[in-house]
């Protein structure tokens, strides 16, 4: 059940959250050196280009320049690991570089980079610090402090330039939030989904584990019964020896075989079962096996019977199964009564012993009840179980059913 649910987990259905974190993961592990040595290029060769259009404004590009044109890549380097580190860093190579004179070009191409990078990572309020510095620095330069700086005879830049690279810089941020939404939307959207997946895994195996308990439980308290009447009468009445065996026998290929079915749904998740599940129709089948544990089972029907959805006729079959197993088990009475009730919208269930309590040790789990609860909740009913108004014990399910939209049965 283990690997098979493994087998089926979050990162079977594809989901855009489970890769996106696989690869943020994968991303933080490594140094991004292709991309990063691709910007680098393209900012040295496209300021090289934008500086042939600014040698009568700007001072021409020199060693120092390309040094401080390279520092923003190497920095971005570390944009995964570091990104408060990056973002800053390299404003303030940007920032520097500005106050030198040099030629305006792509080098505003890291800062989007780091920005992102950082925004991305969670780290927003370190970028919009960063990039905003960068903008007011870059405001005192070029209209203030442009008159101690290079290049000589240098003039306030136009107003309308500040505007254009306020509007970049808020274009960039909003750009960058508008990703960080969107990854933080995959990332909850596949949470959701390996919560939801996670969730069905454990009714499925709650749903095999109940099957088992259910089929194994009725089972063997009929052979553990018969084995015993066996083991007295065998050689006193050896014939009536030989009938317990025989009973033992059929109980024993009725269970292996309802074992069977059920371990068939681990092999070949999602395929039809290759027998129907147990409904109420294997009714008579079920008093037979009482019988052959010495229990006499009377069935009552009231109201005009209905054909019952398959997962309420399993669970309707289920629950008394377990409570003639609990009667065979824990009860002195030989005797009970089923009834079975079907009004619009509803199946009642009720299943009584005279009782009294054996109070000795009967074996079993003791999630009998628990276990039809469950299956009653799983349909919207509810259980009852306690001393009868006549004395011994009675079960009491009550299971809703569908509306008229099901042909109904003759009378019964």
């Amino acid at each position: 059940m283990g690997a098979w649910a493994e087998n089926r987990g979050p990162g079977a259905f594809g989901a855009h959250g489970g890769r996106w974190e696989r690869w943020e993961r994968w991303e933080r592990r490594r140094l991004p050196w292709a991309s990063t040595l691709l910007l680098a290029v393209f900012v040295l060769v496209g300021t090289a280009f934008a500086a042939r259009g600014q040698h009568s404004q700007r001072l021409p590009l020199d060693n120092y320049a390309r040094l401080l044109l390279l520092a923003g890549p190497a920095l971005l380097l570390f944009r995964h690991r570091r990104p408060v580190v990056a973002v800053f860093g390299v404003s303030a190579i940007a920032l520097v570089y500005f106050a030198a004179g040099y030629p305006y070009g792509p080098i505003f191409l890291t800062v989007g980079v780091a920005c992102y990078a950082a925004i991305a990572a969670g780290h927003r309020r370190a970028a919009w610090w960063a990039v905003g510095s960068l903008w007011l620095g870059h405001l005192l330069i070029a209209h203030w402090l442009y008159r101690w700086l290079p290049p000589p005879h240098d003039r306030a830049a136009p107003w309308g330039q500040e505007l254009v690279i306020a509007a970049f810089v808020v274009a960039l941020c909003a750009a960058s939030e508008l990703v960080r939404v969107r990854r933080e939307q995959w990332a909850r959207e596949g949470a959701e989904r390996r919560a939801a997946e996670k969730r069905r895994q454990d009714e499925e195996r709650l749903r095999i584990a109940r099957e088992l308990h259910d089929v194994l439980a009725h089972s063997i308290s009929v052979i553990n019964v018969q084995a015993g009447v066996g083991l007295a009468l065998l050689d006193s009445d050896p014939e009536q020896a030989r009938t317990a065996l025989t009973t033992i026998k059929a109980a024993s290929k009725e269970a292996l075989g309802e074992v069977r079915q059920v371990l068939d749904t681990l092999r070949t998740p999602g395929d039809a079962p290759r027998a129907p599940a147990p409904g109420l129709d294997r009714l008579p089948e079920l008093v037979e096996q009482a019988a052959g544990a010495g229990l006499t089972v009377e069935i009552v029907r009231d109201g005009r019977r209905i054909a019952l959805p398959p997962g309420t006729d399993l669970a309707a079959f289920r629950i008394i199964q377990e409570a003639l197993t609990n009667v065979v088990r824990h009860s002195g009475s030989r005797t009970a009564r089923v009834r079975l009730g079907y009004a619009p919208g509803l199946l009642e269930l009720l299943i009584d012993d005279a009782g009294p309590a054996t109070g000795g040790d009967a074996g079993g789990s003791g999630n009998g009840l628990v276990g039809m609860r469950e299956r009653a909740a799983a349909l919207g009913g509810t259980i009852e179980a306690g001393p009868g108004p006549v004395g011994g014990f009675r079960v009491r399910a009550t299971l809703p059913l569908p509306g008229p939209g099901l042909p109904p049965e003759e009378p019964v």
